[in-house]
């Protein structure tokens, strides 16, 4: 079974609750926080779940915040991240197929949970296309 970091700040949690429950069965999730929708900083949960794809122990990851970009932005300060935001499926299907992208944000203010499950459906059943895309892929990381 597939692994999958999952964390959210205090406007990602419902959201984060709702998509654990959809996932439920098919992947094994890894629930990095927050866990309450008491205000706190995305970051402190966003670190750790990045880290747990740079180390292997899951594959993706889905975050969560209210605009989705704080997430976004923290996690692909992480070497080996490829975080897309992704407000509707078809960037999902773009950010694998040609991205590679081993994470997603959703921005939970701005859409509805279904189309929320529809985008990480997306993401999860999505591959690489590889071939052209690998070359950019790779000079992605590189400084």
């Amino acid at each position: 079974m597939k692994k999958i970091a999952i964390a959210s700040d205090h406007a990602g949690f419902e959201y984060k609750e709702i998509i654990k429950k959809h996932l439920e069965g098919k992947f094994e999730v890894e629930d990095f926080g927050t866990f309450s929708l008491d205000s706190v900083d995305y970051p402190d949960f966003v670190h750790p779940a990045a880290n747990s794809i740079e180390q292997g122990r899951n594959e993706w990851g889905i975050l969560i915040c209210g605009s989705g970009e704080g997430v976004a932005i923290t996690a692909n300060k992480h070497q080996n991240i490829r975080c897309a935001l992704c407000w509707m499926p078809e960037l999902a299907s773009l950010a694998r197929q040609h991205n590679n992208a081993n994470m997603i944000a959703l921005p939970a203010r701005f859409i509805a949970t279904q189309l929320a499950t529809d985008i990480v459906d997306t993401f999860l059943n999505t591959a690489f296309e590889g071939g052209r895309h690998q070359n950019r892929v790779e000079k992605i990381s590189t400084c």
